[in-house]
């Protein structure tokens, strides 16, 4: 990969913003990057070639870190959001009871053998996607926080099944993979959490900051791309180890410095890099040539945002139930994980991200609707 075709890149990462810049629209910033991956990749005028070696590691990176961030915005600390667990555990689990049937229906439907995928796409939730939205439109109140705790349970839990759900062949050494990762992950926060009972953390952030050596940043790095490699040997997917340890340090708490460092290198460069790679790699032609893959996104969206008004049981407001529907990460792993491995049937990959768009659009338009009630004093229960 050359120097221009990085600028070109991430030149073509900017549409993200130029299309989220609208707030009223409430577009997550990834769709104007995989737009932009898709006008120069496989499916446009083909100006970058995704299976270059150091374009696919870059991406890799971004995909790591895009997971880390999600991870550590998981509010595993707020107390509100762990008061409303049960609400939300039941909630996620209707939903994911619901799903089941869904998933296999479409899978007998279409004929494609991914029932467990589906389950899995259609029971998912986007912390990354949704959390942003409800704190863009101000929204609070005990249902937000149950909306807020249940989105973050259906996200991890996902993203762990993912893989065994994508590849049920290689489900036994997926499980022992990612055990080991869950394991290595939980180590990390007992001694980080010993270390900062200790004031040590304090002290190298202390020193860091005053020396601008940026040592918090350099260790989270270390620490991900070691885990990082033991998924990469395990065949685990690397989002696991950028979940997990996003986990660790949002349960943790990370410092602010350590926060604008993150973001600014995952935001402002590697994700968005990671999704216009992921644009790229879909060839768009192989949906047009198989329009059943067209149909197979809509049912997936639909089945998505009907599985999760399941939650309506549990109490939430209907207009929440359908926010909660809203996927990203999840779809956009099973697209990768899929195209990476070989297992998903032509023009799947661009299916399942279809099936995410149909969400979104239903997040953005649910969570507008339900901003403008409360605004013009109307029933926050609608």
């Amino acid at each position: 990969m050359t120097f221009s075709l990085l600028a070109l890149v991430v030149g073509i990462g900017l549409l993200g913003p130029l299309l989220a810049a609208k707030t009223s629209w409430n577009v997550p910033v990834v769709i104007g990057e995989l737009l932009g991956g898709l006008a120069i990749g496989s499916s446009g005028l083909r100006l970058v070639d995704p299976a270059d070696p150091s374009f696919s590691l870059l991406a890799s990176i971004g995909f790591g870190l895009t997971m880390f961030v999600v991870g550590s915005h998981v509010p595993v600390r707020d107390p509100a959001v762990r008061s409303a667990i049960a609400r939300s555990l039941l909630g996620a689990v209707l939903v994911g009871v619901l799903a089941v049937p869904l998933g296999l229906a479409l899978s007998a439907a279409f004929g494609t053998g991914h029932a467990a995928l589906y389950a899995v796409l259609i029971a998912s939730s986007s912390a990354a996607l949704i959390l942003p939205i409800i704190g863009s439109l101000r929204m609070d109140g005990p249902r937000v926080l149950q909306l807020t705790a249940q989105v973050a349970i259906a996200d991890a839990v996902c993203i762990v099944v993912l893989p065994l759900a994508i590849d049920p062949a290689e489900a036994g050494p997926a499980a022992l993979g990612a055990l080991l990762i869950a394991g290595c992950a939980l180590v990390l926060f007992f001694v980080l959490r010993a270390l900062d009972r200790r004031r040590l953390k304090q002290r190298l952030h202390e020193f860091s900051e005053r020396r601008r050596f940026a040592l918090e940043l350099r260790l989270n790095l270390l620490f991900l791309f070691a885990l990082a490699a033991l998924a990469e040997f395990t065949h685990v997917s690397i989002m696991l180890a950028g979940f997990a340890l996003g986990l660790v340090i949002g349960a943790l708490g990370e410092p602010h410095r350590l926060t604008r460092q993150l973001f600014g290198i995952t935001e402002g460069f590697f994700g968005p890099l990671f999704f216009v790679w992921l644009g790229s790699t879909i060839d768009l032609g192989h949906l047009a040539a198989h329009p059943s893959m067209i149909l197979l996104g809509f049912c997936l969206g639909i089945a998505g945002i009907v599985a999760h008004l399941a939650a309506r049981a549990t109490g939430l407001p209907w207009l929440l139930a359908v926010m909660s529907a809203g996927q990203l990460g999840v779809p956009v792993a099973a697209a990768a994980l899929g195209t990476q491995l070989h297992l998903l049937e032509p023009g799947e990959d661009a299916a399942l991200l279809l099936g995410a768009i149909i969400t979104i659009g239903a997040t953005a338009l649910a969570g507008s609707l339900r901003a403008r009630r409360l605004r013009s004093g109307s029933s926050p229960r609608a």
